[in-house]
């Protein structure tokens, strides 16, 4: 797990810094993902230039450093992640004589790609990883990310050059670089709370979509290009999931929990090779308990496991983990925090995320991380499970909902909507009734989803120069014919986008802050694929969500350890808001300050901060969604 940066400028630079010093100055903004070693390598002839910084996990010798060269010579990698199969990769090449120094992934994959060519070789790896490859002979660089987009990167043309970055922070020390934002990108954001794949924050600066290979040469990186025409998708979860309904898993339930357990067992295995101190995030919940009860049917020692405990409420929430903890044997540390340092965090988090993010979740990823980092340097999570296997209401929920709609004609659910949308008088009825407004309008199951997912509404004044759009690759009801089953039409809209861009982006970013390398066996991606056989019926069954991943767990432990209501992080955040975080909540959104940016409307921000005091929950998912992007402002203006 590392950082990686680097920049090609096509054209010969006058004063300054130099090459090598750019490329220097982006490794350091990353030095927190990467604390253990960091390196740089560039060719000043062709104006190319590779950083990393390494957070050393797997053959921590020299032999493990990057930048990276090929035996052959010709191919230079900076890579980020981890390839889980490299040892069978690498047995693979060896009948290649491809001569080895030491035992790294990075060497495999730089072999594989030697021997293969990337396409094949990246079809070959089973990981979480983004990495850039210089061919010094065609003198063509190559940007890739892992299938299910678990590692970021972000990628553009800036002034005179061609830069890429696992964070954005590296980018803003590129010569040229002007902050200019991206106001599609800010409408999107405030719509979801979070800004969409590919878009960026920043003007002209873009996110590698997941499972794509982007291949440029000098000429293209010389000017801005259509990024479309440079990328190229090596795999897609729509494709395969429309794929695999037709080819459905035949056997009974208790051998799709014995194939699921083949399955997990070897995901976890793979996770667990680790030349570091590794250990589990265990919540209680079903995800979690499961991960751990394979790591350490696994392990003949006990495993290290860590549950976090929230303020007032912590014992109460780390009893589960502890019990099952005892059930496992695993050595178990609580991890207790205060609320006041939970409040303390708030303002920290815009900064560590890099790019608006509105998930209150967010601070407790982060505080794990932050106080596990000490004991270990690898921790595996559950992760993945709600997303692959059913695990939120709203699968099952929305299609209700869509069931009853689609019984008015629609000429009928027209006039209702106008109806309602006349009885919208104040600001309170407003936020009551504007998602049922919105959802009366709904032309498909995919729209009236992505109403409920939002924070801000089309309807809602929001920005100054324009209106909020609804962004149309999240309503086509038209995508993917082949997945008819509302359910699994949801599960996938999931997985492609807020898998991708919410849940993966907080975990990567709040464990990376501390230096922190986090896995997931339900994140392996034959899982993943695995999950698209399963009839439905055994993901959501008989009122139960994540069927099967409760069957296979009641081979470990008694169901009573595990069975009871989806529980999250529950913070007051309203109470928050109305209390130790008034003050900082009432700089960033002052009349003064929102006057002078000109981005949002000032009279509808305070006036649903003046409602927020007064009904603290019904507006506080609002609020969050502004205070992340006004503390993100503040951050990236200091």
């Amino acid at each position: 797990m590392c950082g990686i940066s680097g920049l090609w400028q096509t054209r010969a630079q006058s004063g300054g810094n130099s090459l090598e010093q750019y490329a220097l100055d982006m490794a350091q903004r990353l030095e927190h993902r990467g604390p253990d070693d960091f390196g740089v390598w560039a060719d000043a002839d062709r104006g190319i230039a590779l950083s990393h910084r390494r957070l050393s996990i797997i053959d921590l010798s020299p032999h493990g450093h990057q930048p990276m060269v090929s035996a052959c010579g010709r191919y230079v990698v900076v890579f980020n992640g981890e390839i889980y199969n490299f040892r069978e990769i690498r047995q693979d090449l060896e009948a290649h004589n491809y001569p080895f120094n030491g035992h790294s992934d990075t060497e495999v994959l730089l072999a594989a790609v030697s021997i293969w060519g990337m396409t094949e070789a990246v079809q070959r790896f089973n990981g979480m990883f983004a990495l850039a490859v210089w061919d010094r002979e065609k003198r063509q660089l190559q940007l890739v990310r892992d299938r299910l987009g678990q590692k970021p990167l972000f990628f553009g043309w800036i002034g005179q050059s061609f830069a890429f970055a696992s964070e954005l922070k590296a980018l803003r020390v590129v010569p040229g670089f002007s902050g200019a934002l991206d106001q599609q990108a800010i409408g999107r954001y405030l719509q979801l709370g979070y800004v969409p794949s590919p878009d960026c924050i920043y003007d002209g600066i873009h996110k590698l979509p997941a499972g794509h290979i982007l291949t440029i040469d000098a000429r293209q990186a010389s000017q801005p290009t259509d990024v479309a025409r440079l990328q190229a998708p090596y795999w897609s979860m729509a494709d395969y999931a429309q794929r695999a309904v037709h080819t459905p898993f035949t056997g009974d339930p208790e051998e799709a929990v014995d194939a699921l357990n083949r399955e997990l067992h070897k995901a976890t295995a793979y996770r667990m090779v680790s030349d570091v101190s590794l250990g589990a995030f265990l919540s209680g919940g079903i995800d979690s308990s499961l991960i751990v009860s394979l790591m350490q049917a696994q392990s003949d020692q006990p495993i290290h496991t860590y549950a976090l405990g929230f303020g007032e409420h912590g014992v109460g929430e780390t009893a589960y983990a502890k019990a099952i903890a005892d059930h496992l044997g695993t050595r178990h540390t609580e991890l207790h925090i205060t609320g006041q340092e939970a409040i303390d965090t708030v303002p920290q988090i815009p900064q560590i995320v890099d790019e608006p993010m509105a998930d209150f979740a967010q601070v407790p990823n982060y505080l794990i991380a932050k106080h596990a980092r000490p004991h270990i340097k690898v921790a595996l999570t559950g992760d993945g499970g709600d997303e692959f296997f059913c695990g939120y209401s709203r699968f099952y929920r929305t299609p209700k909902r869509w069931r009853k709609l689609q019984r008015l004609p629609p000429a009928a659910r027209r006039v209702a909507a106008r109806v309602q949308a006349a009885m919208l008088r104040s600001e309170d009825a407003r936020d009551r009734k504007g998602k049922s407004v919105l959802r009366l309008e709904a032309q498909s199951l995919d729209e009236l989803y992505f109403y409920g997912m939002c924070h801000w509404l089309r309807s809602d004044p929001l920005l100054r120069d324009q209106a909020l759009q609804i962004d149309p690759q999240f309503t086509d009801g038209n995508k993917w014919p082949e997945i008819r089953n509302p359910v699994e039409r949801l599960l996938l809209i999931d997985q492609i986008y807020y898998l991708c861009d919410v849940i993966l982006t907080k975990v990567d970013r709040t464990s990376m802050a501390s230096g922190l390398e986090v896995r997931s066996p339900l994140l392996d991606y034959h899982v993943a694929q695995w999950s698209w056989h399963l009839p439905l019926e055994m993901k959501y069954r008989d009122g139960k969500d994540k069927w099967i991943l409760r069957e296979l767990l009641a081979r470990y432990m008694p169901r009573e350890l595990y069975e009871r209501p989806k529980q999250g992080f529950g913070a007051p955040i309203g109470q928050w808001l109305a209390g130790p975080l008034r003050e900082w909540s009432e700089d960033l959104l002052s009349a003064e300050r929102l006057d002078r940016q000109g981005l949002l409307n000032t009279d509808l921000v305070r006036g649903v901060w003046h409602s927020q005091r007064i009904d603290r929950r019904s507006w506080q998912k609002k609020m969050w969604a502004i205070l992340m992007l006004q503390a993100w402002l503040d951050a990236e203006q200091a």
